[in-house]
């Protein structure tokens, strides 16, 4: 097979956050979406992210939780609560591990 064959456009998939903690403080479970595939440069910040670091760790998770149109959900002053932010990154390391 050739390496070609393999290459292919990123396409939008949809995560559900349904943690029972979650769902039960905001009445059901929570639909984000991401891309099947991400560059190399997010993995490597995916590796080294620190929540110590907020600000580089606030951007790399709003380049990657999207909407169901692929814009990202946290911009200008929107920002997701840190609960479910992490269970999202919980989410994105599972799908980008495999």
């Amino acid at each position: 097979m050739k390496l070609a064959d393999l290459a292919k456009k990123p396409q939008l998939i949809k995560l559900t956050v349904n943690d029972e903690t979650i769902v039960e403080k905001y009445g059901e479970e929570l639909e984000f979406y991401m891309y099947d595939r991400q560059p190399l440069d997010v993995f490597t910040k995916l590796a080294n992210a620190s929540t110590d670091d907020t600000g580089s760790y606030f951007n790399l998770l709003s380049n990657i939780i999207l909407d169901e149109e692929g814009k990202p959900v946290m911009q200008d002053d929107m920002v997701l609560p840190i609960d479910v932010m992490t269970e999202a990154m919980k989410l994105i390391g599972d799908h980008l591990g495999k």
